[in-house]
């Protein structure tokens, strides 16, 4: 049996006032799904440390994106975007 991994999700951050140096205001974020966090009204979020944190739900908007930009974040999130 094949077993599938779970479309990624995607947020948008609308409040970063507890947490400037972890979240940009605005920016698209990956989320991890986590039942527990999910119950206690906070979302896994993977931060500008490149690490997974739980964060207030309510500082952020889930998004739904179309495949075409969902490969491409995903591929940005592997490897660095060059600087032109």
């Amino acid at each position: 049996m094949k077993t599938t991994k779970p479309a990624p999700r995607f947020a948008i951050c609308i409040n970063n006032s507890e947490y400037p140096a972890s979240l940009e205001l605005h920016k698209i974020y990956r989320v991890l799904p986590d039942q527990d966090a999910q119950a206690d009204g906070d979302m896994r979020i993977i931060d500008e440390s490149g690490e997974d944190y739980l964060f207030p739900a309510d500082y952020f908007i889930p998004i739904n994106l179309p495949q075409t930009a969902i490969r491409v974040l995903n591929k940005s999130f592997v490897q660095p975007m060059a600087v032109a």
